[in-house]
């Protein structure tokens, strides 16, 4: 059985996937996870507070799974392929929902600094893990672009023709 804060973190991925991060309340998380409000008061200040946690564990969640998609391919151009496949793989495990990360930017405000630093943070992230695999840091970038464009055409045609289509311009830059 997991703890309450895991119970939290778990009902809160499938509310803000399902309803949004403005349309979640506390209220919700707290009945959806069979947790007492002291117990989600016990582990977070804040709805923002939670955000904050929950995109941190999303971010461990992601790169950890997309490390263990890539390890065994050992060449560069097989890495870049391997990850672009890692965004079909999680397409299929979570039903297109895209990115957490982005999805909560288009609904906070541009003031909330919190969440937005965390959102930047990983993406950053993202942006390095192609700069260490390329030297070439224009075609790293190009490289990155085309990985988060089709994490969002995928999420809005709920298709992986994007996908594929990145995988091939790859080929061809590299």
């Amino acid at each position: 059985m997991s703890s309450p804060k895991e119970r939290i973190i778990a009902t809160t991925f499938e509310l803000f996937a399902r309803q949004g991060y403005n349309s979640t309340g506390i209220n919700q998380i707290v009945a959806e996870a069979n947790v007492a409000k002291a117990s989600f008061y016990q582990y977070f200040k804040s709805k923002e507070d939670l955000c904050v946690e929950f995109l941190n564990v999303r971010h461990e969640y992601w790169f950890n799974e997309l490390n263990g998609f890539v390890s065994k391919e050992k060449e560069v151009k097989s890495k870049l392929m391997s990850s672009f496949d890692f965004l079909i793989y999680m397409n299929q495990k979570e039903n297109f929902r895209g990115c957490s990360f982005l999805n909560i930017l288009s609904e906070i405000s541009s003031d909330n600094v919190k969440i937005l630093n965390v959102i930047q943070n990983h993406k950053k992230d993202v942006r390095n893990y192609f700069s260490k695999l390329i030297e070439n840091k224009d075609l790293a970038d190009h490289i990155y672009l085309l990985f988060e464009s089709s994490i969002i055409e995928s999420q809005l045609f709920r298709s992986n023709e994007l996908i594929e289509t990145s995988k091939k311009i790859i080929t061809q830059l590299i």
